[in-house]
């Protein structure tokens, strides 16, 4: 874990986004992208670079890959993480996003049950 990687890829609101999705739990790209209204592409581009500098994770399951915050990282960089975990819950996007995470949760969707949409009506 390379600290100035570790800030450039902090350095990108939406990367911040994400992981503020996966301080919450495991997730998956199209989780990811429903919930923070992106494409596919561009949901698998930033967690590419959240993941090479070692701040989240991957486990495969099946065809399907799920993210979270990589325990290593929160065990190392500790304050680094409570400072930003505690920042987000003060920054209006952030707010959004954590009222639409929990609408999306609650209606029970997910990649493994491709019969419901996994986008939300706004």
């Amino acid at each position: 874990m390379n600290i100035n990687g570790i800030f450039k890829a902090l350095g990108d609101e939406n990367r911040l986004r994400i992981i503020y999705l996966l301080s919450k739990g495991k997730l998956c790209v199209c989780d990811i992208e429903a919930i923070l209204m992106m494409t596919q592409s561009n949901v698998s581009r930033h967690l590419n670079k959240l993941k090479n500098v070692g701040i989240i994770s991957s486990e495969k399951k099946s065809q399907w890959v799920y993210y979270s915050i990589d325990n290593n990282f929160v065990n190392k960089h500790k304050m680094l993480y409570e400072y930003l975990i505690n920042s987000f819950n003060n920054i209006p996007q952030f707010i959004t996003d954590n009222e639409i995470f929990e609408k999306y949760k609650n209606r029970e969707q997910s990649c493994e049950n491709p019969s419901k949409s996994n986008y939300l009506p706004y």
